[in-house]
This record gives C-alpha cells, sequence and structure tokens, in this order.
C-alpha cells in the first residue's frame, strides 16, 4: 500500500537551506548586523567581523529573490580572501525595510550607502545583479567619488517604458511580469524557472515549491510589486546618468528575463568606460548557472594587477564590443 511521502513533513526545507547559508556566511568570516537609520528605515547587512584596512571593500548586492544570502553564498569565501566583503539586504528582502514611501533605486542607493558610511566605509567597489545592478549603478551615479568600480550582473539599466510594449520582453505588461518574478504558486515557479535558466531543474516536487514560496515569497509582497513598478514606469534611457566609473557589464547569452539586447544597449550608453562580457550557454541566473565562470570575471577586473584599473584596458575571452 503506497504512503502519503510529504503529508508528514513538519519541518520547512527552505528555512533548513537559509539556516545554512547563515552558517556559510558566518564561518567565512562575516557577522549579520541590522541598523536603524532613524527615519523609519532599518537595513541588515553582513559585514566582516574583522575590517582589515589594507584591503579593498566590496559590497555584493543581490536581485528581486530569497535574499543575499541564497544569491551570494557561492562567492562569500574566495572573495572575502581579497576584499572586505559587504552583503546588504536590500528594502524589503531580509530583515531590511522602511515605513517611508520611496520605493526607487535611488532610494535603495541611499540606504545602503548610508549604512556602509555608518560602518565607516566610504570608499568602494560594487557588484550588482538583476535588481541589485540598479541599485548599483544609482550608486555610482550619485556618490562618484565613492564607488571605484562597478559590475553589473544581467541589469537591464537601460530599459525603457516602451520596451513592454515594443515586445523586446517575454512578458506583455509589468503585473505579467510581477505573477512571475514574485511567484506565489507552484506553476509560477516553473515559469520562472524556465525564463531564469538556461537548463532549468525539473520535477520539483510541489510541496517543496510550495514551502519555499510561504518562508521566502509572501513577506513584504505588495512592497516588492511596489519596487518593479517603479523600475519600470517612465523609464526613458535619456533620462539615464552615464556613470564614469570602470564598469564591466556581464550577461548571460540566453536571458529571457532582461534581454541581451539591453546588455549592448548599455554598453553604447557608457562607451569606452565599459566592457561586456556574454557568458554562453547561460539564461538571467548566471550566479546559479555558472558561478565559477562569474567568479573568474569578477577576478580579472577586481583583482588582477596585471589588467591597468582604467577604462577601456578589460581583455578577456569572454570580451565582447
Amino acid at each position: 500500500m503506497p504512503t502519503q511521502q510529504y503529508a508528514s513533513i513538519d519541518f520547512s526545507l527552505t528555512a533548513t537551506r537559509d539556516w545554512c547559508y547563515r552558517r556559510s556566511f558566518s564561518n567565512a568570516g562575516l557577522r549579520s548586523t541590522t541598523m536603524d537609520l532613524g527615519d523609519g528605515t532599518v537595513m541588515h547587512v553582513w559585514t566582516p567581523k574583522t575590517h582589515i584596512q589594507s584591503k579593498p571593500t566590496l559590497v555584493l548586492i543581490h536581485g528581486i529573490g530569497a535574499n543575499a544570502m541564497w544569491q551570494w553564498n557561492d562567492f562569500i569565501s574566495p572573495l572575502m580572501s581579497r576584499f572586505n566583503v559587504y552583503v546588504p539586504d536590500l528594502l524589503f528582502f531580509g530583515d531590511s525595510y522602511t515605513t517611508r514611501s520611496e520605493r526607487s533605486e535611488q532610494f535603495q542607493a541611499q540606504c545602503v550607502m548610508r549604512v556602509m558610511e555608518a560602518h565607516g566605509v566610504t570608499v568602494m567597489n560594487v557588484v550588482g545583479l538583476s535588481y541589485g545592478g540598479f541599485v548599483g549603478y544609482s550608486m555610482a551615479a550619485q556618490f562618484k567619488e565613492r564607488v571605484e568600480k562597478l559590475v553589473l550582473g544581467c541589469a537591464g539599466v537601460c530599459l525603457e517604458e516602451k520596451d513592454m510594449e515594443e515586445g523586446i520582453f517575454k512578458v506583455k505588461s509589468v503585473d505579467e511580469a510581477i505573477s512571475i518574478l514574485l511567484p506565489q504558486t507552484p506553476d509560477k515557479i516553473r515559469e520562472l524557472m524556465k525564463i531564469s535558466f538556461y537548463k532549468p531543474a525539473k520535477g520539483l516536487p510541489s510541496c517543496f515549491l510550495n514551502d519555499f514560496i510561504h518562508v521566502m515569497c509572501t513577506e513584504n509582497l505588495q512592497e516588492r510589486k511596489e519596487l518593479i513598478h517603479a523600475l519600470h514606469k517612465d523609464r526613458n534611457l535619456s533620462d539615464l546618468p552615464k556613470i564614469t566609473q570602470p564598469t564591466l557589464i556581464i550577461w548571460g547569452e540566453y536571458d529571457q528575463i532582461f534581454p541581451l539586447e539591453l546588455g549592448h544597449r548599455l554598453k553604447r550608453h557608457l562607451g569606452d568606460n565599459a566592457e561586456l562580457v556574454i557568458i554562453k550557454n547561460a539564461g538571467h541566473a548566471i550566479n546559479v548557472e555558472k558561478p565559477k565562470e562569474l567568479y573568474k570575471h569578477f577576478k580579472s577586473f577586481l583583482i588582477d594587477l596585471l589588467l591597468p584599473a582604467k577604462p577601456g584596458n578589460y581583455i578577456n575571452g569572454g570580451k565582447t564590443d
């Protein structure tokens, strides 16, 4: 007689994995800190247990998803050997939130910079994935003297409001995009995986997907919807400032969330200050599908002393104009 395999599961696989990531971050030398910025805004950030003055600082900014740990876990240990690594949770993710009404990436950038200043850090390198790239770009634009180098992973900062109606995206409306990016059913998670990965996993049980939704996708749902609406509304390329810092743009060849055309558009917008690297056989989730290759590009651009730290001199096998 067949048994009901999942009926008796009384633990959360998602919560257990979150705990494992927390241990991993701590073992790598980071500690969890929460800071009240005093205006109704509280920011959570993983900070080095010891900030070493001789090391440069690197800020890792996550995209729309669970929280910072889930997106950066594979990169913490190797980067910690080279940098003072700071990993904030953006507003309405993890333990970061605000009672203020602002939802723009500019406000997110200001909050990240304020918490960095509170930790005594005034100059930094920034890496942002997807939505985190919007925030990182805004940091570079608003705080020119404080951001030295910028890495943008699959971040469609050059998108325009008209792109949706002109058919550049898989989805036909912002609300449709939200229903996928902030999934509330197992089928929506499967749809998200299908457009996020070049080779999406198959056969995931609905009970596990429901567990993930319950633990990671229900909190601050309305506020996260407002963040996505704010990204898209009234967005025009002519309004996007041209940053001057050396910038590495990294894109998955088969990205279906922010199509590769947006990477080429951003390269044209920034000119010689930026280089575009395309990761073959990868979708939007390059940090999950190609972590080793992604780290290789981080290392070449941010670390290797053989490459001059100035615009136009980043040479790599994956580089393209």
